[in-house]
């Protein structure tokens, strides 16, 4: 069954793949520049969505939060590994290359011990991509099961109490992103092949994530907020919010918010 989702994911990403192919022919600059273009892309279709809009844009007193489950921290980091594993799939020859071949067999093969810190990947991506999906993850078990979300709680013992719980959740989650059943060993088969699996990702997500984390919240409180005040811009205050928080971005995203969402703050 997850060989065939994997298959209907591949599938389904056929078109953004065929669109990257054809962005190569534009040469070298432009693909350097694809992760901003992406970003851009994803704000600008974000920003001009009104009903989507409209249903996000309530006022705090009449937002009602989740109920704090469990399950419901479970659910929302499926929805974020159904994320990235798209954007594996789709923006990734390398993944796409082994989808084909035993499922289990070649799964099995990939789990493995690392024996070296690096993984092949570039420094970007287990420097940052990696601690931000890290975050993500954090913040959606804040939001699920800590339901964190009270701006007075400043850096006070509680608050540094609840983002280590969200490090162990965001640790857990990086191991299964890993190694897991809906995994890169399963889904790509990192791992299986010499030097594409180190202790980098082990170590740097989980720690990375706490610090992220931590840096978010105090630029949402003390630079965000500020730039919010600066400006009657509705789009412009959406802009800050989604693109000076990256992390939690996507785990609004992951949660069904729009990406600017704040369960204390609306707009």
């Amino acid at each position: 069954m997850l060989h065939a989702l994997v298959t209907l994911m591949s599938d389904g990403a056929g078109l953004l793949c065929r669109i990257r192919r054809e962005s190569l022919m534009l040469g070298g600059p432009f693909f350097a520049m694809r992760p901003v273009l992406i970003l851009i892309a994803a704000l600008v279709v974000s920003l001009s969505a009104p009903a989507f809009v409209a249903a996000q844009e309530q006022q705090s007193s009449e937002l009602t939060p989740k109920a704090s489950a469990l399950r419901g921290a479970i659910l929302d980091s499926i929805n974020l590994l159904l994320i990235e594993h798209s954007t594996r799939i789709a923006f990734q020859s390398k993944t796409r290359r082994e989808l084909g071949g035993p499922f289990f067999k070649d799964y099995v093969r990939s789990i493995k011990i690392p024996k070296t810190w690096k993984d092949g990947d570039r420094w970007y991506v287990n420097y940052v991509g990696h601690p931000i999906h890290g975050a993500a993850a954090g913040f959606v078990w804040l939001d699920q099961v800590d339901s964190n979300h009270d701006p007075s709680l400043g850096f006070s013992k509680g608050y540094w109490a609840s983002r280590g719980r969200a490090t162990a959740w965001a640790a857990s989650y990086s191991i299964q992103f890993e190694l897991g059943p809906f995994s890169e060993a399963s889904i790509g088969n990192v791992g299986m092949h010499p030097n594409t699996t180190g202790w980098v990702d082990h170590v740097v997500t989980p720690v990375g994530a706490l610090g992220f984390m931590v840096a978010e919240d105090a630029l949402d409180r003390y630079v965000i907020s500020r730039l919010e005040r600066s400006t009657s811009n509705t789009k412009l205050q959406k802009f800050y919010r989604a693109a000076l928080n990256p992390s939690r971005s996507l785990s609004n995203a992951a949660q069904g918010r729009a990406p600017w969402f704040r369960i204390a703050r609306g707009l």
